[in-house]
């Protein structure tokens, strides 16, 4: 069965927070009335909490371990972002580490937990768009359609447009036709070469048979991003249905060349499940 590309957005802490313990600033401010007078002004002592300091401390091991994911060394990936929950369960960055964690190791239902617990302590677009990818890459996608029109309502997150994607793309898992095309088109608004977006329209009018439109779509998927073994099928699916084996021959080609490793989902061979 074919994988349509489905958008997940990892909402990992930002810069981090330098120093600890207990800062003190003095402020002084010269009277121009009284020349060699200068006037002090109260000194302001500021304490940061043991809560405070335990969420600075999540946050670094979130980081670290989203630094040792990228650098694929999972085991490190993993007692870092197990840190990070123990320092502050409390953390959405820590479950989001995690979760990203137990998906490359391959722990799906671990992953989901933990994207769950993410959106529960912090409900924001992010970690609303990350627990929906979750549950429409997981047999969910009627359920993930709930989570991303969550995310797209948060006035504060940056990728309404990789949400929107999502919807669009699980509403077709989904059976919910009336709105793919609804939120594939408002996802190409925000962000016109989301690559997400241009491959499931390219479906979408595959569906319709509106099969130049899919190979308009296919052709700016392919444009935008470098080909993907999906990618390729479709494009040369669509030049099938468009009667130009020439093309579709040159595609599969690519598929070949590109991607060897995929030669069981070569257009016309058995794929990959």
């Amino acid at each position: 069965m074919r994988r349509p590309e489905v958008l997940v957005l990892a909402a990992m802490a930002g810069a981090m927070l330098a120093g600890t313990g207990c800062s003190r600033l003095t402020f002084v401010k010269a009277d121009a009335s009284r020349k060699g007078v200068e006037h002090v002004a109260p000194e302001y002592h500021f304490k940061e909490t043991a809560a405070g300091k335990r969420r600075l401390e999540a946050r670094r091991l979130a980081a670290s371990a989203d630094r040792h994911l990228r650098a694929g060394e999972l085991d490190q990936a993993a007692r870092q972002a197990r840190a990070a929950i123990k320092a502050d369960p409390e953390l959405p960055e820590s479950h989001t580490a995690m979760a990203l964690v137990a998906t490359r190791q391959g722990d799906a239902g671990l992953a989901g937990t933990h994207h769950a617990e993410a959106a529960r302590v912090g409900p924001s677009g992010a970690t609303f768009n990350n627990y929906g990818a979750w549950l429409c890459g997981n047999g969910r996608a009627q359920e993930s359609l709930h989570w991303f029109d969550q995310a797209v309502t948060d006035p504060r997150y940056g990728d309404r447009a990789g949400a929107l994607a999502n919807a669009g793309t699980c509403a077709a898992r989904a059976g919910q036709f009336d709105r793919v095309e609804r939120d594939l088109r408002a996802a190409l608004e925000l962000d016109p070469v989301n690559v997400v977006a241009l491959a499931a329209m390219a479906e979408e009018a595959m569906r319709q048979g509106n099969y130049l439109d899919a190979r308009a779509f296919s052709e700016r998927r392919l444009a935008a991003a470098p080909a993907t073994p999906t990618a390729l099928e479709l494009a040369s699916r669509i030049e099938d249905k468009l009667g130009d084996s020439v093309a579709a021959a040159r595609y599969v080609q690519r598929l070949k060349t590109e991607f060897p490793q995929a030669g069981n989902a070569f257009p016309g061979e058995s794929s990959t499940p």
